[in-house]
């Protein structure tokens, strides 16, 4: 059978996902289909230039602007749009608010559909199977595994991000912030908190 030819590059792989993605990338640049240096910028860019603090800067937005929130929870695809803040992966963004009666957090259950516009690339965890299973089953559990403790009066709701539609979580802005600026208050944001599973920062 075809697939029992151990010269595959597939057969070659091992199994942790860390090694399957450097051997991966190994096996493409020796067949000259890859360029590392290419990739190692194309990482770059996404991790320093294009990550969590675009998103940071659309929350602290939205905290300091009210008709700015308005609009971004009615057209976020819009809004960051004209903010900049499109392309692959961002295509369709839909963003949910954070109340003292519902908290939101976002899982990709088939993959790992994820806003890379506004948080960069997606983190480990994010992609893994047990997060992805975990999340829709016990929510409140994994939130607990993140250091996040509800009230029994809040609710919990997961978004199931796709490859039509991607979500940012609006969190709730921190007391003891309202002298803050939009700068001061974007260094608050956390990539976690705008997934969901996690909080801002407080301020000191």
């Amino acid at each position: 059978m075809p697939h029992d030819h151990s010269d595959h590059p597939h057969a070659l792989l091992p199994p942790d996902p860390a090694l399957r993605v450097k051997a991966l990338e190994t096996i493409l640049t020796r067949k000259g289909l890859i360029d590392p240096a290419t990739l190692d910028e194309i990482i770059d860019i996404y991790q320093n230039k294009i990550g969590p603090q675009n998103g940071a800067r659309v929350v602290a937005k939205a905290w300091s602007d009210p008709a700015f929130k308005a609009r971004l929870l009615a057209d976020a695809t819009a809004v960051v749009a004209d903010l900049g803040y499109f392309g692959r992966q961002g295509e369709h963004m839909v963003v949910v608010e954070n109340t003292p009666e519902q908290h939101n957090m976002v899982v990709c259950t088939l993959c790992s559909c994820y806003p890379w516009p506004l948080l960069g690339i997606p983190p480990g965890w994010y992609k893994s199977d047990a997060y992805r299973a975990r999340a829709v089953r016990e929510p409140r559990k994994v939130l607990a595994d993140f250091g996040v403790t509800l009230s029994g009066e809040s609710s919990v709701r997961v978004w199931d991000s796709t490859a039509e539609v991607r979500y940012l979580i609006l969190p709730m802005r921190p007391a003891g912030t309202e002298g803050l600026s939009e700068e001061e208050l974007a260094e608050l944001v956390t990539r976690d908190s705008m997934i969901g599973t996690g909080l801002p920062k407080v301020p000191s």
